[in-house]
Order: structure tokens, then sequence, then C-alpha cells
């Protein structure tokens, strides 16, 4: 296996560029499939939850062969929440292949995957994709990801790089942006020209970075590895690294290596190699595995810090353990320790509850998937609104800032402008490509992007698009209030009725359905007002014998609105929570009991006076 020349690539973009789709030409156009195979679209999202959203959530690896030499290919996250995941693949790789959408250009991603390329050094090849859409601006992408490089201070070097232009769904490829390709012979060959071959030390001592981890049903835990040094064999006697200093002896029970889609056992692998081993039962992502003789541990790797946190418990409803089988602490403690092993952006903070902890991550939807994950496992669990995660600096307060990007049309440039001005965004550029779209450009306090989307997509009409990332930590910018509307809530329990619900309708907006359960203090809709109203939801019409023209009349609701998991953490508010369970999302306020959150408002109306 390792008599073959080879090189590593990451393939790395924003979201929905088509990263994962260039990857499936890859595979067909080099005999990965038969003619007549079915094979799903993005075959690398192998997830139920990255099909259904349409996103990688976690870095995988594949390999193809083109010309007689291996190329290791790592298809990465486009979105910024899941930034772990790209930090940990370049530590795998020796080169990047930048993708850049021919009409959108570099966008906040972009940004943030092409500064950590830079960082390593890592060799780049740009790939300017989808250029057979009807508005693709081909002919200026280069020049914009150069400008985007000289904006991150790339060293001269960095500078030169080769273009090539493609169109992934149909899977071609051209060195020149008028000229259509056949097929994706020119990326292969820039690729194999470009990105140099891994530094081959094969009878030096052994050294491996640990950059991932997996299960198989039979082995146990797997180690994703990149050998740097010297040859690892099946059988073989390891000096096993650990992150807090210490050296264990291990051996290696089973060794793989990525044939395609596949993982090919084999007896040994060298240097440069992308690995997957078994027989280390508690390895974690960082370590590093060494000859015996030679212990020489590589740095630990480090992920950006997390912005935002939630915090998690159990569910302690009314109705809790009525549709989920996990609901204690104790369960739902081992779940997020078990979480932290392979999500190294991830923490996990003790709170002054037993039952409740803080989770921090990198944003809502990274935050939101491992809600999802864990509900879809049998879990009932009572999450938080996000908070920014702040730090002291010389004293003084900073918090999370960052850089956003919205495309709209003209007609809605005010509308939105207003919105970000109360939200103490900072305009940097404003760009109109003469389409009848403008892209803006701000820095905004992580803070104001809480409940950001639902408010932009109604005052675009549902035509605006929006990207963001972590840009830098600024001194606190002072209060925000995200949310203008009040909410309504239950003053009791019992089931959802069609005559209260027609009552209360004209006023408000609501989440609960007639027949629906409810409970005291659980939220079944949101008021035009500012603030909440206590309702009885479970009234019914009384019953009499007397009959009167028009009093059975057909009652007429309106459908209720049906909030995702993303949806229902942007809109609580601080007192407010989200009860999650394997069939449904509720909202609540965290104090239960009408009477004490009406003696706790009185109390800071009267300190707010004070």
């Amino acid at each position: 296996m390792s008599a073959r020349p080879l090189r590593n690539a990451a393939i790395i973009a924003h979201v929905d560029h088509g990263k994962t789709t260039l990857v499936d030409a890859m595979l067909w156009q080099t005999g990965a499939f038969r003619a007549n195979e079915h094979v799903d679209d993005r075959v690398m999202d192998s997830t139920d939850l990255e099909r259904e959203k349409g996103i990688t959530i976690l870095a995988k690896n594949t390999s193809v062969e083109w010309g007689g030499t291996k190329l290791n290919i790592v298809d990465t996250p486009g979105h910024a929440d899941f930034g772990g995941e790209v930090e940990r693949a370049l530590a795998m790789v020796d080169g990047v292949v930048l993708l850049v959408d021919a009409a959108e250009g570099p966008l906040p991603q972009t940004r943030f995957v092409l500064r950590k390329a830079l960082a390593l050094d890592l060799p780049m090849v740009l790939v300017v994709n989808k250029v057979d859409r009807p508005d693709a601006r081909t002919a200026e992408i280069a020049d914009e990801v150069l400008d985007l490089l000289i904006d991150l201070d790339a060293h001269d070097h960095q500078l030169e790089f080769p273009v090539v232009y493609a169109s992934a769904r149909d899977g071609w490829a051209s060195l020149d942006h008028e000229t259509p390709g056949v097929d994706l012979k020119p990326l292969f060959e820039v690729l194999l020209d470009s990105i140099p071959p891994p530094a081959t030390d094969a009878e030096g001592p052994l050294q491996a970075h640990v950059t991932n981890l997996d299960a198989d049903p039979y082995v146990g835990r797997l180690a994703l590895c990149r050998i740097h040094r010297g040859t690892m064999r099946k059988g073989q006697n390891l000096a096993w690294c650990r992150r807090d200093g210490t050296v264990v002896n291990a051996k290696i029970a089973e060794l793989y290596v990525t044939e395609q889609l596949d993982r090919v056992p084999v007896d040994e692998a060298g240097p440069g190699e992308l690995i997957a081993l078994s027989g280390l039962p508690d390895v974690t992502i960082g370590e590093t595995l060494c000859d015996p003789g030679h212990p020489d541990p590589l740095p630990v790797l480090t992920v950006d810090e997390p912005s935002l946190s939630v915090t998690i418990g159990t569910n302690t409803s009314p109705l809790a353990g009525k549709e989920g089988s996990k609901v204690t602490a104790r369960l739902l403690k081992n779940r997020l320790d078990a979480e932290l092993i392979g999500n190294v952006s991830l923490r996990v903070l003790d709170t002054e509850r037993p039952d409740t902890w803080e989770v921090q991550g990198r944003g809502e939807l990274a935050l939101a998937v491992l809600v999802e994950i864990m509900r879809r496992e049998g879990f009932e669990l009572t999450v938080g609104k996000p908070e920014v995660v702040t730090k002291e600096v010389d004293g003084v307060l900073h918090e999370p800032v960052e850089r956003l990007t919205v495309d709209i049309p003209e007609e809605h440039v005010g509308a939105v402008t207003q919105m970000m001005g109360t939200r103490r965004g900072d305009m940097t550029e404003m760009v109109n490509h003469g389409t009848g779209w403008v892209r803006l450009d701000y820095l905004i306090p992580a803070r104001g992007l809480i409940g950001f989307r639902t408010a932009f997509l109604t005052e675009t009409r549902g035509t605006g698009l929006a990207h963001h990332v972590f840009e830098r930590y600024e001194p606190w910018k002072g209060e925000l209030r995200n949310r203008v509307t009040g909410s309504i809530v239950s003053d009791r329990s019992g089931k959802a009725t069609p005559y209260a619900i027609e009552s209360i309708q004209e006023r408000a907006s609501l989440f609960v359905a007639p027949t629906e359960p409810v409970y005291e203090g659980m939220i079944v809709g949101e008021n035009s007002r500012s603030e909440d109203m206590d309702i009885n939801i479970v009234r019914e019409k009384k019953q009499t014998n007397v009959r009167a023209a028009g009093s059975d009349n057909t009652v007429k609701l309106v459908p209720p609105r049906v909030l995702s998991l993303e949806h229902a953490l942007e809109f609580i508010a601080a007192d407010e929570a989200v009860e999650v369970t394997p069939l449904s999302l509720r909202l609540r306020k965290v104090d239960l009991d009408s009477t004490t959150r009406a003696r706790a408002r009185k109390q800071l109306k009267a300190d707010r006076t004070a």
C-alpha cells in the first residue's frame, strides 16, 4: 500500500459551494462505482441528519487513484459552527482545494478556512465551481480570492496559486473559464502537480498523530491517524503518548486504510498515509503514537474557543417521561461526556444544579445538532436560551464579535440596515453587483445574531441569504433587546380546545393545535405586545339546552406555527426554555408557577425604578 505515490488534500469551502458534490464526481470518474450501481447524491454525507439538512457536519476522508497515484481526500463541513472539524482535517493533509461559488464569491467561512490553511502554510488550488450558473461572475472570482489573501496577510509565495474552473454537478473541469471541459482530468492533473507528496521517512522511528475518532461494532473505538514518520504494522507494539503527559504501552489490533469509500484491512502502512487502527480503547483526539524506544509526542491539537453556550438539563415538566426512554441526570451526563471524546470544539461545565450542565460550542447550529442527535437517541431534555461566552481582558469584559455577510434584493436594504443598527452591527462594506442584489458586510456582536435569522427572513420576505463566522473578541457593546414580542402562557394543565383557541388567535400567533396536551407555565403562542399574557387555553364551551341563532357556527382555526429546534432556541427569552423529547418540542417558562413569576416581575420592576 505504501509503495504507491501519495497525495493528501482537504476540500474546504463555504457551505453549499459544492464540496461533497465534487467528491461524488471524483469518485465516479475514478471507477469507485459500477456503471449500473445506484448511488445516492452526496454519498459522503452519510448520517440521517446530514441528509435531512443538506449539509456536512463531520469531516470524512475517502481516496481515489489517478495515474497510479493515490489521492486521499478529506471532505470538510462548510458551516462555521463545525469549524473544529475543519481545523482537525487540516492537520491530516499537505494541501487544500479551496472551492468558491462562481456567483457568490468568497463568503465568511471561506475567510475562516483560508486563514487556517495559511497559518499552516498549506499550498492551495482554487476551484471556481458552478461556472454554468446564469449569474456566474467567473472572471472576477480569482481576483476576489487574491484580495482576500492579501487581507489575511498572506506571504508572497502564497499569493501564487493555480485556478481551475469546474461544474461539479456536471462532472467537468477546465483551465479556461470560457471553454467548458469534458471531465475532471484537468483538476486531477493540477492537484498532482501542485500538492506536494508527504515527507517520507519510512525507516525512522514511528510517529503518528490521532486526528479523529470513529467506532466499529466489531473492533470498538478506531483512532484515525496521519503517519508522520516510520511504518506502522498490524500487531505492532506502540508507545501511546497521552494528553496528560503519560506514556502507555499499547498494541495495534487491526490496521485499516481507506480505498475509495471502504476501509480495507492491511498489514502495514507507510509515512504520509491516513490510517485507522483499533486496540486503544480510551484514545482521544490529539494524542501521539510512537515507537516504544523513541516516545516523541507531537503538540496536542488545539481549536478555537467556543463562543456560545446553552444549559442542558433533565426534563422537569409535568409531561416528563411519557415520550422518551432516557430521562435521568446520570444518563444525560454520561452522554455529554461521551460527546466530548469526539467533539474537540465542545465544552461541558457544571452548574449550581446537579441535573443541569452548561454546554459551550461554536454556534447555535452546532448546539442544536447535538440536541437533535440526543433527542433521536431517546433523551428528554430541557434546553435554555443560548448565551455568548464572555471573557475578561485586562479587567475589561469582552464578548465575541462575528463577521456577517448578507445578500439581499435592493428594495430591502433599508429595512435590513435599520435592523442591524438595533443589534449594534457595524457595516464594513457594501457592494452592488448591478444584478438587483446587494451584499452587506457587518461586524456584529454574537448576541445580536441570536434570533436574527427569523427576523431577517421576515424583513426580506424569505429572499435574503445570511452567513456569519467568528472574527474576534471586542469590549462589551452594551445591552441589546433582540425580541420585542411577549409570550402567551397557559395558566393550567389540560388539553387545548378549539373554543379557547378561536378566542385568542386574533391577538396572537399560536404554537399548539386543538387536543394537544398543555400544562401550567407552557408557552402556547407569541403575543403581539411586549409583555407576557397568561390565558386559559383549555376552556370549554358551556353546554346549554337553550338554542340560539349562531351558537352552533363552525369554528374556524388558523393552523399553529410549527417551530424547528433552531427556531425555538432563537425565539425563547432569558426566563424561558425548550422542552425536547423524541416526539415533541414544547416551549415553557423556567419557573412554571404563575404566582412566582408574577412576584419576580414585580420585584424586577421595583429594582428598575429604584
